[in-house]
C-alpha cells in the first residue's frame, strides 16, 4: 500500500501516493477524509452580503458575534441579527470590508472608508480622532495599532502606521511619548495585512514583511524588514494566526513565519493557485486556522468567478499536506455554538426528520462547541459540520514508460468506508499525452476490478457520505515490453 501524498497537482505525476485531483477532500491527523458539507446554524440571513465578521470575547468571557455588510454593522442576538450600527450608517464602498479587534472590552471596527468604529455595549460610535485605516490590530503592549490609513493631516497613506495612546484606543492625536504614526518605505508598495505575533506586531506588504516591536518613548515604535525576497500577503484577510506562526498567501506562493525568515511552503500547488485564482481579484483571498482540526483553509476567487470567492485549498499545518473543499465564501468565521435543548430545536428545524445530518457528538450541537463557519451566497451563516456529499480523489501516474500493464486491481485502505464509492480508470501510453477513460467498477469486497492495458494509468474514485482513507494500492500485470 501507498500512503496517500495528498493533493500535489505540480508535483510529478509519477510520484507514488500523490494525488493530481480532487474533490471535497482534505487532510486528517492519520490519512485524508470526505470534506464536511455545510448546515445551517438556525440564524436569520444578513440583509445583504457578509463584508466581514468576528466572535469578539470581553475580558470576562462574554462573547459578542458581529458581522458587516456594506452599510451596517450587526450583532448576533439570539437567532437574529440586531443592528449596532452608529446612528445614520456607513457608506463603505464597492469592494470595502470590516476589520475587527479586540482591546480590552472594546471591539474595534474599520473599513477605511468610513470612521473608525468602537462599541463595549449595544450600538457602535466612531472613535475619537482616530484616522480612517484598513487595518486594526490589538498589541499585548496595550496598543491598538492600524495600518494603511486615511486622516485629515496626512490624507491616503496606504503605507502609514499609527499607534494610539498606550491603553487608550481613543486619544490618536500624536505626542511625545503618546500616539505616534510613520510609513514603511523601504519597499514599495501598500500594506496589506498586518496581525500581532506574541509581543510583535507584523506588517504585510504584497512582498515584503516588517516586525514592529515597542520601543518607548520617544519613537514608541520601531519596524524592522526582513529579508525574505517575495514573501508577503495579498489582502487583508490573506493572513491567519496558526499559534507562534502567520501562515500566509502571497501573490504566487504559500508561506510561514515565526518572527524570523519567511518558509515557502507552497511547492505541490504553488502553481496550480497561480494558474487557477483570479489575478483581479487575489486581493480577496481568505486564510483562516480551523485550531481543532489543524486545518488552514485558503478560499479565493477562480479566474471564471468574476471575483466571488469560490474555490479552497485546505492545509494541514501538522502533516504539511494539502487538500481541497470548494464552497462560495463572503465571510469565514469560528462560529462558537450556544448549545441546544430539546425544546431548542425548533430553531434549526420543524419536524427530527428535517434536522440536518449531523453527528450527536459534533461541536455543532455542544454549549462553547467551536466550528469553522462562513456566510454563504444566501448571506446565511452556516457551519462545516455536516456529512460529507460527493467527493472524489485521482491518483497519479501509475505504470512504466517501458512497459505496457494491464491494472487488474485497485484498493482504497479505507478507515471509514464511505456510503458509495466508484473507481473510473484513466489511461495514456505516454507521459504528456491526454488520458483516455477506460474501466469503470464499483467497490466489490474492498476493491475495485478495474481490467484496461497502457502503460500508464490513474484511478479516480467517487464516493458519498463520510470516508476516511491512508493508503491505496494498484495490482499491475505486465502484458507487453517496449
Amino acid at each position: 500500500m501507498s500512503p496517500i501524498l495528498g493533493f500535489g497537482p505540480d508535483v510529478d505525476p509519477t510520484t507514488i501516493g500523490v494525488l493530481t485531483d480532487c474533490v471535497n477532500l482534505i487532510p486528517f491527523d492519520a490519512g485524508f477524509k470526505g470534506a464536511p458539507s455545510s448546515v445551517a446554524v438556525g440564524v436569520a440571513a444578513l440583509a445583504s452580503a457578509c463584508r466581514g465578521a468576528v466572535v469578539a470575547t470581553q475580558l470576562a468571557g462574554t462573547r459578542r458575534i458581529f458581522a458587516g455588510t456594506q452599510t451596517a454593522l450587526y450583532e448576533l442576538a439570539g437567532a437574529v441579527w440586531t443592528d449596532r450600527s452608529k446612528s445614520g450608517g456607513y457608506t463603505g464602498s464597492v469592494e470595502s470590508r470590516w476589520c475587527f479587534c479586540q482591546f480590552g472590552d472594546t471591539t474595534i471596527a474599520t473599513n477605511l472608508v468610513d470612521p473608525m468604529q468602537q462599541s463595549n455595549a449595544g450600538a457602535f460610535v466612531d472613535v475619537p480622532t482616530a484616522p480612517r485605516a484598513l487595518i486594526v490590530v490589538s498589541a499585548s503592549n496595550n496598543f491598538v495599532v492600524a495600518f494603511n490609513t486615511d486622516d485629515g493631516t496626512f490624507g491616503a497613506s496606504p503605507d502609514r502606521w499609527w499607534s494610539c495612546a498606550q491603553s487608550d484606543q481613543t486619544n490618536w492625536t500624536p505626542a511625545e511619548g503618546g500616539p505616534t504614526t510613520g510609513r514603511l518605505v523601504s519597499v514599495e508598495g501598500a500594506i496589506k495585512a498586518g496581525l500581532p505575533l506574541g509581543d510583535y506586531v507584523i506588517a504585510y506588504k504584497e512582498r515584503a514583511i516588517y516586525v514592529g516591536t515597542f520601543a518607548g518613548a520617544p519613537a514608541m515604535w520601531d519596524w524592522t524588514p526582513v529579508p525574505g525576497g517575495e514573501a508577503g500577503a495579498v489582502g487583508q484577510e490573506a493572513v491567519c494566526d496558526i499559534g507562534g506562526a502567520h501562515f500566509m498567501v502571497g501573490d504566487g506562493d504559500f508561506w510561514l513565519f515565526d518572527g524570523t525568515r519567511p518558509q515557502s511552503i507552497g511547492e505541490p500547488v504553488r502553481e496550480w493557485f497561480r494558474t487557477n485564482a483570479d489575478p483581479t481579484y487575489r486581493f480577496l483571498t481568505k486564510a483562516t486556522y480551523d485550531k481543532q482540526n489543524s486545518l488552514v483553509r485558503v478560499s479565493f476567487p477562480s479566474r471564471s468567478s468574476g471575483g466571488v470567492v469560490d474555490r479552497c485549498l485546505v492545509y494541514h499545518t501538522k502533516r504539511k499536506q494539502w487538500g481541497l473543499a470548494d464552497q462560495v465564501v463572503q465571510a469565514p468565521l469560528t462560529y462558537i455554538t450556544p448549545g441546544l435543548t430539546i425544546d431548542g430545536l425548533n430553531t434549526i428545524a420543524a419536524t427530527i426528520d428535517a434536522l440536518p445530518n449531523v453527528p450527536l457528538d459534533s461541536q455543532y450541537w455542544m454549549g462553547g462547541g467551536q466550528s469553522p463557519a462562513f456566510f454563504n451566497s444566501a448571506n446565511q451563516l452556516v457551519s462545516l459540520s455536516g456529512e460529507t456529499g460527493a467527493s472524489s480523489f485521482t491518483t497519479g501516474d501509475l505504470g512504466d514508460d517501458d512497459a505496457v500493464t494491464m491494472i487488474d486491481r485497485f484498493r482504497v485502505r479505507f478507515t471509514k468506508a464511505p456510503a458509495t464509492a466508484t473507481a473510473t480508470g484513466l489511461v495514456k501510453m505516454n507521459e504528456g499525452e491526454a488520458l483516455a477513460v477506460g474501466a469503470v467498477s464499483e467497490i466489490n469486497d474492498g476493491k475495485f476490478d478495474l481490467r484496461q492495458s497502457g502503460r500508464f494509468h490513474r484511478v479516480r474514485v467517487d464516493m458519498t457520505g463520510d470516508h476516511r482513507e491512508t493508503a491505496f494500492d494498484s495490482k499491475n500485470t505486465v502484458v507487453g515490453w517496449r
